[in-house]
């Protein structure tokens, strides 16, 4: 794809301006780092353009706070006082479980999850945001919380310009199909083969 542009040009009845401001369903999924913050920089060109961003975390605890967390709020917070780029959410479903799950049971968890996709829905009926980004939404699809084919067909049908971008490992075969632009991160190295853990500014 030279220059940005297309090797085939589909025979759809579309023109050029329609094709291109088509709404996507992006999925980062794979073993490899580097699937959310992938997405945020998708949603920092969002926000440059004026969309309104909102970032729904399903796996990281409410007392985890990432790097992109603490830019995102401080960008929101920028468009409120002088009207530059756009509005920002940012939300941890669940109240804070995470991969430990120490709080509450499986089934706590999976009624968090559950009404967390249920706010996502009523806001892509409502056309809330102009950019999505269900971080690490795979899981409660891999561990059956949330309905792979109800979240395919609420996709399928939102209406207008909003686009969604998804992460995660396992994603079902189904999501897969449905996506626009699928990448899966691969591993060549990593620092944690010879031991090292997780630095700040690096992995949070």
């Amino acid at each position: 794809m030279p220059q940005g542009k297309p090797a085939v040009v589909p025979t759809d009845g579309l023109t050029t301006r329609q094709r291109r401001n088509r709404p996507l369903v992006v999925l980062h999924t794979g073993d490899m780092k580097g699937k959310s913050t992938a997405a945020f920089g998708l949603a920092l060109r969002g926000w440059n353009q004026g969309w309104s961003i909102g970032v729904f975390q399903f796996v990281k605890s409410a007392k985890w706070k990432v790097g992109e967390e603490s830019a995102f709020r401080a960008l929101g917070r920028l468009h409120e006082q002088t009207g530059e780029g756009g509005p920002v959410e940012w939300h941890k479903m669940g109240e804070g479980w995470s991969w430990t799950r120490k709080q509450g049971s499986e089934e706590d968890h999976a009624a968090a999850a559950l009404e967390g996709w249920r706010e996502i829905s009523r806001r892509l009926a409502d056309q809330r945001h102009g950019l999505y980004v269900l971080d690490e939404f795979t899981y409660p699809m891999h561990w059956g919380w949330v309905d792979v084919d109800e979240v395919v067909s609420t996709l399928r049908a939102r209406a207008g310009n909003q686009h969604v971008v998804i992460t995660g490992r396992y994603a079902p075969a189904a999501l897969v199909e449905a996506a626009d632009l699928v990448v899966e991160m691969t591993k060549v190295k990593h620092p944690m083969d010879d031991g090292q853990k997780g630095q700040r500014g690096i992995e949070w």
